[in-house]
């Protein structure tokens, strides 16, 4: 009966080399000419450059190391890919024959008959052979799942390394804030000590001492407020850097910061292998695509061979003597009338497909609209930054001309004020432009996958001085 059976089945194991599944192809996709810019198109882009490269200030680049190493959001982006791939091997098991063992003791007591104790062993075996391709399409589905979670973990890397920079840039304006709201109000404050020594010797009236007092008074409830959100910013860079809430190291100023002119995009089809966002989306898509081939495979029989090897004895040391037992069969099972599950398996995961190439269509375009707005964002904050540096150095020079025409007895002492009092708004205005541009900046290396070219090592390593973080300089 099995040499029957074994005959029968030999025409089918010719045919276990069958792909029931669909082929993948990438989707078709429709990248812009360019990223609207007045920049012609160029080969190089400024994510082919090391983030270390581009971020040049030394406090900056260990802040960036200490989140690589410590970030929480990283470490479990980590653990999930060892999940992954532990699940990977759990699929590929399933390639090779499963082998068991057992072995056991039974006894009876009996008035009639005579007592009887049996000592047993076995060994059986189990394979699936893979005739429709269920488990090669199951393990494609989890390599793609296990590819998806590495992408996954370098989208974070890079996503922490660009919060840690935005963050820091935040900082480092704050920090200009402030110091402009204090300078301002030293100023203030020297103003109203004079209006107010004129005031009591009877040479300036109480208008011009309450004007003094409204300008500094303004000024002054906001330095409270920045001192706020600065404990909140460090706060904030500290959980990215998995480390307890606390002052934050401070490098260069903000205005010293790398910034280039001029920062080329590349050509917008290559952000398919550049972003790792982009590629976590195409892996879920292959891994969908597998999963239609898995539900294709269950219409058909599954086809699997079975052995066992054993002894039986009533006496232990001659257990592996006499009493030998052996058995090898094969099984064919497949479905007949199932009310449906299969088929609606089926439809399940070609509509589940077709989602993920919806998100990954997606997620290729909104790559391409998240590029545009960097680089727009980057070249009109530059551009507003330099007007409203004009607009500053006009009012200081307002300031000098008023305090000229104040000392030549041309004007009071109010019209220096009113200089004053608009240059406070400039200049702060100055550094919300400049805080803007290197926010752009940040977004478009990161829009365009900065670094991509990197390996793991050598994100993780950068040239950063991890000691250059540990004491704050306020």
């Amino acid at each position: 009966m099995q040499k029957i059976f074994v005959v029968a089945l030999l025409p089918l194991l010719f045919l276990a080399g069958c792909n029931l599944g669909p082929k993948y192809n990438r989707p078709t996709v429709h990248p812009p000419t360019n990223f609207y810019t007045t920049t012609e198109v160029q080969q190089i882009s400024v994510a082919d450059q090391a983030w270390w490269d581009l971020f040049k200030d030394p406090v900056l680049q260990g802040l960036i190391h200490e989140a690589l190493q410590n970030n929480y959001d990283l470490q479990s982006a980590v653990a999930r890919v060892d999940e992954e791939r532990s699940l990977l091997g759990v699929a590929r098991s399933q390639y090779y024959p499963q082998v068991a063992y057992g072995a056991g003791i039974s006894g009876q007591q009996s008035n009639v008959l005579p007592n009887h104790t049996y000592y047993s062993y076995n060994f059986t075996t189990f394979w699936e052979i893979d005739l429709f391709g269920r488990i090669r399409h199951l393990n494609e589905a989890q390599r793609a799942v296990y590819f998806s979670s590495e992408e996954a973990r370098r989208d974070i890397r890079l996503l922490v390394m660009a919060e840690v920079a935005r963050g820091y840039f935040q900082l480092r304006a704050l920090d200009e804030q402030i110091e402009i709201a204090q300078r301002t109000v030293r100023s203030f404050q020297d103003t109203l000590d004079i209006f107010q020594h004129k005031f009591e010797g009877g040479a300036a009236s109480g208008l011009e001492v309450s004007r003094a007092q409204a300008a500094l008074s303004n000024v002054s409830s906001n330095i409270p407020d920045f001192e706020r959100q600065i404990v909140a910013q460090e706060n904030a860079l500290c959980l990215l850097l998995g480390r307890n809430p606390g002052p934050i190291a401070r490098g260069t100023t903000l205005a010293e910061q790398n910034d280039p002119p001029e920062v080329p995009a590349g050509i917008p089809a290559t952000l398919l292998e550049r972003r790792p966002d982009l590629r976590e989306a195409e892996q879920n898509l292959i891994s969908a695509n597998a999963n239609v081939g898995v539900a294709k495979a269950n219409f058909f029989p599954t086809i699997s061979l079975s052995g066992l090897f054993g002894g039986l004895s009533p006496q232990l040391s001659e257990l592996t003597g006499a009493g030998k037992a052996w058995s090898i069969g094969g099984n064919l099972a497949g479905p007949i009338f199932t009310g449906g599950r299969l088929k609606n398996q089926y439809n399940a995961a070609l509509a589940q497909r077709d989602q993920a190439k919806i998100a990954f269509e997606k997620a290729v375009t909104q790559a391409f609209g998240e590029v545009s707005t960097s680089l727009s964002a980057h070249d009109k904050l530059a551009k507003a930054y330099r007007v409203q540096m004009t607009s500053v150095d006009a009012y200081r020079d307002s300031v000098r001309l008023s305090t000229i025409r104040y000392d030549s007895g041309l004007s009071s002492y109010l019209e220096i004020v009113d200089a004053q009092i608009q240059m406070y708004p400039a200049e702060s205005a100055v550094v919300n432009y400049d805080l803007g541009r290197k926010l752009a900046l940040v977004d478009l290396y990161r829009a365009l996958g900065g670094g991509w070219n990197l390996s793991d090592a050598q994100w993780s390593a950068g040239t950063a001085s991890p000691a250059a973080t540990q004491a704050p300089a306020h």
